[in-house]
């Protein structure tokens, strides 16, 4: 059971994401808050698996919850849910490490595979929001993933990887998904020849 807490000040919305989470029968919501304030106490406290996070909200947005779970004990994952496409806001939650950046205007299906494609430790961010949006100096990919990404550059072989970064081939596939998500690419060489393009690596 993947136990989910929702803040999402629009009260209607909020209803109808708790309805849609909670038909699916492997997906618990613990509790709903239409403030950050009241969010980031609740899920301190609740403990869920998944945060979703509106942006937009009275008292603490959810960017700035996000940053505080992220300094926090709480062990959970957090996907933004927004209707804006800004920059700076997805790039704000990149640097806090969100491990999921939805929009709205989403099919429904693509929120529940989220939620349980990141419950499961992978990443998932907007295609839409990823193309283009990054500079050399807000490159999306932490150290370990770079150091992944560089080793593409010689070897597409994960075991030799694994070998080299002296990690498990299991993990090595889960950061190359999170590479591939992050960067907006379909391939490992794709996701080179962006990042040696915007001089990442």
């Amino acid at each position: 059971m993947i136990t989910i807490y929702l803040a999402e000040d629009q009260v209607m919305i909020a209803q109808a994401l708790q309805t849609l989470l909670d038909l699916e029968a492997d997906l618990k919501v613990l509790g709903v808050a239409n403030d950050g304030q009241q969010a980031l106490k609740d899920i301190l406290e609740l403990k869920p698996d998944i945060a979703l996070l509106d942006i937009e909200m009275p008292h603490l947005n959810g960017l700035d919850v996000a940053t505080q779970l992220r300094e926090s004990v709480w062990s959970g994952k957090v996907i933004v849910l927004t209707t804006f496409a800004r920059k700076e806001y997805f790039a704000k939650a990149v640097k806090n490490e969100v491990a999921g950046y939805l929009l709205k205007d989403s099919p429904s299906v693509d929120l529940i595979q989220t939620i349980k494609t990141v419950f499961n430790g992978q990443t998932v961010y907007e295609s839409r929001l990823v193309k283009g949006m990054f500079t050399k100096e807000e490159c999306p990919l932490t150290k370990r993933e770079l150091q992944i990404l560089s080793a593409l550059q010689t070897s597409s072989n994960t075991q030799q990887i694994a070998q080299k970064v002296y990690l498990a081939e299991g993990t090595i596939r889960n950061y190359i998904s999170a590479i591939l998500s992050k960067t907006g690419t379909s391939s490992r060489l794709e996701a080179v020849l962006l990042a040696k393009e915007n001089g990442w690596i």
